[in-house]
């Protein structure tokens, strides 16, 4: 890169954000990263003097765009729709805010938006039907720049939210609970571990320069499919937890569950990308060092 392009990222403060964050930093970007004024800083308090930073609640969006040259736009920020029971929360973030960037992105001539999607279906929530709309707009906004859309399977790593599943069933299991309630667990899903899954960002970033103007869908997993009852069972294992009960079949799928996603990583790969750390090796790695963070 001969010169430092400038990269806005929404979701930066968040656990997948944040550590795209610090790889483009690396890659040579001028970052400046959306967030709100309540939002917890504390995953990239050692590098905000790298950055810029803005509070959307506090000013207006346009305002970023008229003091910078923006040429990409990564839209990380995503309501899983976990904690919040209104719809309109869940799209905000999910479609009004990327809508509004896509709009602005159009008026002042950005070069390309890259979104984070996910692969499940979307009637299974208000977040994977936000996700789909949002998808379907990035398709009309092609028509003006490069619009990449990365539909993301179940990544996992150390220090996520515990509202994540991985992360509330390691942390359930290193605490040793009395026993946690499943469902069947025969749902088929490709874990992916969080350096890889930001790997698979930053390749794809960098070959959106040599993309023209169009929609692009790239899917991202590890390949490496297994049931969501093996990968518990295994985590189980990991810890050398003999105490909890896993009570598969407790629990009922959600309506329109994916039970076995089909994911072609081909278009990925092609750009050089494999996958680096087994789902083993993951959750062992991830495993080890949530395991330093547990009250003593």
């Amino acid at each position: 890169m001969t010169k430092k392009e400038t990269l806005l990222l929404t979701g930066g403060t968040g656990f997948l954000g944040s550590n795209i964050l610090r790889n483009v930093i690396n890659d040579g970007y001028e970052v400046i990263v959306l967030k709100r004024n309540s939002s917890n800083t504390s995953r990239i308090k050692d590098i905000t003097s790298d950055l810029t930073l803005y509070d959307i609640d506090q000013i207006e969006l346009e305002k970023v765009f008229k003091e910078h040259r923006i040429e990409k736009i990564i839209h990380c920020a995503t309501n899983y729709g976990r904690t919040v029971s209104n719809p309109l929360e869940i799209l905000e973030a999910n479609l009004m805010l990327p809508l509004r960037l896509l709009e602005l992105g159009k008026k002042y001539k950005i070069n390309c938006f890259i979104n984070t999607d996910t692969i499940l279906d979307k009637g299974i929530n208000y977040y994977t039907l936000s996700k789909s709309q949002f998808r379907q707009w990035l398709e009309v906004y092609a028509a003006d720049s490069v619009c990449i859309n990365i539909e993301l399977e179940h990544f996992y790593g150390p220090y996520d939210d515990d509202s994540k599943f991985v992360t509330n069933i390691v942390h359930k299991l290193l605490s040793k609970v009395d026993h946690i309630d499943l469902t069947a667990g025969k749902q088929k899903r490709s874990f992916i571990y969080i350096d890889d899954a930001v790997d698979a960002f930053i390749k794809i970033i960098r070959h959106s320069d040599s993309l023209i103007q169009g929609f692009y869908n790239y899917q991202v997993g590890s390949g490496q499919k297994v049931t969501v009852r093996k990968f518990v069972e295994m985590a189980k294992k990991i810890t050398h937890n003999h105490k909890t009960n896993l009570n598969f079949g407790a629990l009922p799928y959600r309506e329109n569950e994916v039970m076995d996603p089909q994911l072609n990583l081909e278009k990925l790969m092609a750009l050089g990308w494999q996958q680096g750390i087994s789902l083993a090796a993951g959750l062992a790695k991830m495993i080890e060092i949530e395991k330093k963070g547990l009250p003593k």
